[in-house]
């Protein structure tokens, strides 16, 4: 088996191939690059211009076609240009219909930890507590590792290409522009110092292309020859400041692309990305770096390997799943009324399976939404539904899903009261129909499954369900003798979205129906 993963950066857009060995490994058998400056323009990286798209677009058909080339199925991720762009929808769908790509767009957060898998594949750091930086073009992610799991991790909007359109966009080097750039630099990164000073860490690795061109640099001064790889490179403080001045000492693009070790592509880019580095040093107390050559892209390969070969059969992937719970745990007081819900919930989509026909990424969604449909209270009960949105959407703990998939549960968990999801609301209007169906049934089973534990009481043991072709009866299964009219009174006043969702009269009574499906089905 053959995959592809394609990380379209701000700087560039890379490609990787690779044969899959197991759940756990890859081999490379193919690797591309093109520089297209996708945030090329303002500083503040608003909009992606027509250009720039696209050459984007360009190359990701031509990608496409060296996927196809080796029958290797293609996952994309898109970072910060896109990420914040207000057109990037614009490019999505370009590159969807001209090129044939699906490309998700991914979190700061989700960025930092397919880095951090990127990275275990290159060097052997899995047992050594790890400090990862890696500065794009767009934004630098800076995380804290040991043993596989992402301790801690923060996504700052320091990038190669940003810093360079806001303080060194011409030619020519202005003199203070270098120390308003590092105060500026520093002034993000201190925020994150007193969490990283309280992990600790054994080892510092540089991943992306901005830490091996400084290696190159470093090692060029040294008056040594270019090495085949630069994986496991290690350079110290003193190697780095002697490169960033060097870098300050040319004062124009042309002088720094004659450097030694220079990349002529990344000369205008270089000085900026070298001035992050030198902060993230200064800041968090690194000594040493050792570059790691595997980033993102081989992050990806590794979490879709791990998704398409570990499997997901009717449970939320792990690392998402722990996100999904820190994030409960923190915002909503009843843990055991959102863990029985969501086991209500998940026990009628597999009861009605045969009528909405939703597969198991939509049960994920539904199994996120139940668990954090109250986090919103957190903020305040009145109108908690939308402050679960607004919570779910903006959260930096729900690693291992898309943007997309993270709007998909924030509108599950939204529309879990109150209103029914309509169309001139903006966040659900802005979804195709495929999308809106699955919100409104999902919804729709969370409502019913909320009321069936109305007393937050855990009376229900499990339910049972038949359909007819016109009329649906789930029959639940009371925990012991117990009065649960208070129950099935809630789930059928909530039971209006999900009937509009199935096309079918909802009838909830006790006793037993067809085919059995304990509510804790695993």
């Amino acid at each position: 088996m053959n995959l592809a993963a394609i990380d379209v950066g701000t700087n560039s857009l890379h490609l990787v191939v690779a044969r899959v060995v197991d759940d756990r490994h890859f081999e490379v058998i193919g690797a591309e690059k093109e520089m297209v400056r996708l945030g090329t323009g303002s500083g503040d990286m608003k909009r992606l211009d027509t250009a720039a798209m696209d050459r984007g677009i360009a190359a990701l058909a031509r990608f496409r076609r060296i996927a196809d080339i080796h029958d290797a199925p293609v996952r994309a991720v898109a970072t910060s240009a896109v990420r914040e762009a207000e057109n990037h929808d614009e490019f999505l769908a370009r590159a969807r219909t001209e090129a044939g790509v699906e490309v998700e767009v991914i979190s700061g957060v989700e960025e930092a930890r397919l880095i951090h898998l990127g990275v275990l594949q290159a060097l052997p750091v899995f047992t050594k507590r790890s400090l990862i930086c890696d500065i794009g073009g767009g934004s630098t992610e800076v995380m804290v590792g040991e043993h596989g799991e992402l301790l801690s991790a923060r996504s700052f909007k320091l990038g190669a290409v940003r810093l360079t359109n806001r303080f060194f966009p011409g030619e020519r080097l202005h003199p203070a522009a270098v120390q308003a750039c590092r105060t500026f630099v520093r002034s993000a990164l201190v925020p994150f110092a007193h969490e990283v000073h309280r992990l600790g860490f054994e080892v510092a690795v540089g991943s992306s292309g901005t830490i091996e061109a400084i290696a190159r640099l470093a090692h060029a001064a040294a008056g040594q020859e270019e090495l085949r790889t630069y994986n496991g490179f290690r350079f110290d403080a003193s190697a780095l400041a002697s490169v960033v001045r060097q870098l300050v000492a040319t004062r124009t693009v042309a002088e720094r692309a004659a450097l030694p070790g220079m990349e002529a592509k990344r000369a205008d880019i270089i000085l900026a990305g070298a001035l992050i580095l030198e902060g993230v040093a200064e800041v968090f107390g690194v000594s040493t770096w050792t570059v790691s050559e595997y980033a993102l892209r081989e992050g990806v390969l590794l979490d879709t390997v791990q998704r398409t070969r570990g499997g997901t059969l009717h449970h939320l992937r792990e690392v998402s799943r722990n996100g999904v719970l820190a994030l409960a745990r923190s915002c909503d007081d009843e843990h055991e009324h959102g863990a029985q819900v969501a086991r209500l919930a998940l026990a009628l989509f597999d009861a009605t399976v045969g009528i909405h026909g939703l597969d198991e990424g939509c049960r994920e969604y539904l199994e996120a939404g139940a668990l954090l449909a109250n986090v919103g209270l957190f903020v305040s009960h009145t109108k908690h539904h939308l402050h679960s949105y607004y919570v779910i959407r903006n959260s930096d703990r729900l690693v291992g899903f898309t943007d997309a998939e993270i709007e998909m549960i924030a509108q599950i968990a939204r529309y879990h009261r109150k209103s029914a999801p309509k169309a001139t609301h903006a966040e659900f209007a802005a979804l195709g129909p495929g999308d809106q169906r699955v919100v409104r049934v999902l919804a729709g089973l969370l409502r019913v499954a909320i009321g069936l534990d109305r007393s937050h009481e855990n009376l229900i043991a499990g339910l049972t369900a038949h359909d007819d072709g016109e009329e649906l009866i789930v029959a639940v299964t009371p925990a012991g003798a117990l009065d649960v009219s208070l129950e099935l009174y809630a789930a059928s006043e909530r039971r209006s979205l999900l009937e509009d969702a199935l096309g079918r009269r909802i009838r909830l009574t006790v006793g037993v129906a067809r085919a059995s499906v304990p509510a804790d089905h695993p």
